[in-house]
């Protein structure tokens, strides 16, 4: 057997060379989007996902969270669970930062409706 004969020294055969591979049509013609770019549903069960894990933390967060605490707030005083104390108080958070958002976006689009006039 000579060196030639050896399969380590026999060149694979590179794709370009491959007759069959000529042929094939290619993954997709020219002019056609890509079947699996992102999608509308796509998104949308990223973002399920996305809240199914949140609401697991959150699910742990309030399990883990439930003894009483004292609350005042404007004169009224009483007693909560403290998961539920943070989370009120989260949720107001994001709902003065919403309500920030929510009127700066209504001044740029007047400001937009008034250029487009001039």
């Amino acid at each position: 057997m000579t060196s030639a004969d050896s399969p380590s020294s026999a060149q694979e055969p590179r794709p370009e060379d491959d007759p069959v591979s000529e042929h094939e049509p290619s993954a997709r013609p020219a002019g056609q989007p890509d079947p699996l770019r992102g999608s509308r549903t796509s998104g949308f069960w990223s973002a399920v996902l996305l809240l199914v894990v949140l609401l697991l933390l959150l699910a742990v967060f309030i399990l883990q969270n439930t003894q009483k605490v004292e609350v005042s707030f404007f004169g009224w005083d009483g007693h909560a669970p403290l998961a539920a104390t943070l989370l009120l108080a989260a949720v107001a958070g994001a709902a003065v930062v919403a309500a920030a958002g929510v009127l700066r976006i209504l001044q740029l689009r007047r400001r937009v409706k008034r250029g487009r006039k001039a």
